[in-house]
């Protein structure tokens, strides 16, 4: 059985009408330092035992570097923080200027992240052009309470509540 082919351009804009939340992944490199990956892939997979997954980007420098430390936090950002979601995503010190501190599990969490989730990888598969990390979570909290960031169409914005 063949593959359809499909337009890139046209998939990505299809699948753009479907919102997604914004999370930052972070893990401790050898020498301490943080380091952070951007997602729109994240989501529960399992209540029990309780997994969770999000999918990298094979192209990614950074993912490889989260990958060897065998864990890693997913930090849920909050619609009001465009700003930080542009710096973690960009390029150079990332971290600079963030306020953040290492959990008991020695992963970096950062301060105003709405909810932090603690993981260690159980099981990577790639998955064409991405692949598909599987984290078994050892600790979670809310952080804070607001608006998840979404993001539909290209864009990033928050969570309204339907009457």
């Amino acid at each position: 059985m063949s593959l359809p082919t499909l337009d890139p351009a046209q998939f990505r804009q299809v699948l753009g009408h479907y919102p997604t939340g914004v999370a930052a992944i972070t893990s401790l490199d050898a020498d301490q330092q943080p380091l952070v990956l951007v997602v729109g892939s994240f989501t529960s997979v399992s209540l029990d035992p309780p997994l969770v997954g999000f999918l990298p980007d094979k192209r990614s420098s950074t993912w490889p570097q989260i990958h060897a430390t065998g864990h890693f936090a997913v930090n849920i950002l909050g619609s009001d923080q465009t700003g930080l979601c542009r710096q973690l995503a960009g390029k150079g010190d990332k971290m600079a200027g963030v306020a953040w501190h290492v959990s008991e599990h020695g992963l970096p969490i950062l301060d105003e992240a709405l909810v932090s989730i603690e993981c260690r990888i159980a099981w990577v598969h790639e998955a064409g052009d991405h692949h598909f990390v599987l984290g078994q979570v050892q600790a979670m909290a809310v952080r804070r309470e607001g608006d998840p960031m979404l993001f539909h169409r290209g864009q990033y914005g928050g969570f309204a509540t339907l009457g």
